[in-house]
């Protein structure tokens, strides 16, 4: 039994034993979190000095830049340095710190997503009324409560983990996942699975079911547009929305609702680096590929002239 008390190392998962797929993994992990650094700096820098996009929805995409950012930067560079220094080990403390920064800002990113529908909800459906119900003091409490909300989470669900006794200290996956630590209890840990499983569950159900009940009510008052260019420009800034928040909430639910295996399994391993890894990476790109505003708002960021303006 290893007593959580005494300061021991976790060992994390080995992608291999051959030292040039080690530096392989590396080499992928770099190019990965390289392109979500530049793609999310890019997105808040973007916002930050373009007075134009100083709205709500620019305002929420920043902070989601934020959080993607922080997801991502938590487990990805301690897994890169591991397979260059040709080791596993991550301290307990460490060890702790992933688990809870890691449920903080993925608990905050969910939180934000559902801030966004309603965003998206005024906007359409109560446009008169959208200057005043998303003024920026409101903006700000909605992002304020996103933030405070991923914290308790990750509070709770940290503490309650890290409250068992661990039989093992060989975790089957690239960073401490609850799913992976809970399998290494000694105790009876079913209270704290069924706590963790309900917790999680009625967090992305609750966000779900309003993200499907919010945006019910704005495909119905979009399909009345008369306008084929009104339904057009309506739907292009619903849809980004819907592809981040599905990829992270079917992924996200996959790796941590299913069973997990006594030994290294590689469908947890693809669908942890999808839900952990990708829609930090995509969101960016997602958000600016169908945005007009972002492209001329990064366009004048790098000091680069618009494609629109060129003769």
């Amino acid at each position: 039994m290893f007593n959580n008390t005494s300061g021991f190392d976790f060992l994390l998962l080995e992608f291999s034993e051959v030292w040039e797929l080690q530096i392989l993994h590396f080499l992928v992990f770099l190019v990965l979190y390289v392109v979500t650094l530049m793609g999310n700096l890019l997105i808040i820098f973007t916002v930050a000095f373009d007075h134009h996009l100083h709205t709500p929805m620019y305002f929420f995409l920043m902070n989601l830049a934020m959080q993607d950012l922080g997801q991502i930067s938590v487990i990805v560079p301690k897994s890169m340095m591991n397979s260059l220094l040709n080791t596993r080990h991550i301290s307990y403390s460490g060890c702790v710190a992933q688990v809870f920064l890691f449920l903080f800002f993925i608990a905050s990113d969910i939180s934000l997503l559902t801030v966004m529908a309603y965003d998206r909800y005024v906007a359409i459906c109560n446009p008169f009324q959208y200057e005043m119900m998303m003024n920026m003091r409101a903006c700000i409490k909605m992002v304020a409560s996103t933030w405070i909300s991923g914290l308790f989470y990750g509070v709770l669900h940290t503490s309650g983990t890290f409250t068992i006794s661990f039989c093992s200290n060989v975790v089957n996956q690239f960073f401490c996942e609850i799913p992976q630590l809970l399998k290494l209890s000694c105790s009876d840990s079913y209270l704290i699975e069924l706590g963790a499983v309900v917790l999680s569950v009625s967090l992305v159900f609750g966000c779900f079911v309003f993200i499907i009940v919010t945006y019910a009510h704005i495909f119905i008052v979009v399909l009345r547009i008369p306008s084929s260019q009104g339904r057009k420009k309506a739907f292009s800034t619903c849809l980004p929305h819907l592809i981040v928040f599905s990829t992270l909430v079917l992924s996200g639910s996959l790796a941590y609702l299913r069973p997990t295996s006594k030994k290294p399994s590689y469908l947890d391993l693809v669908l942890s680096v999808i839900y952990s890894m990708i829609p930090p990476m995509v969101n960016p790109l997602i958000y600016s590929m169908r945005n007009q505003e972002i492209k001329a708002g990064v366009t004048k960021l790098l000091r680069l002239r618009h494609p629109s303006n060129s003769t």
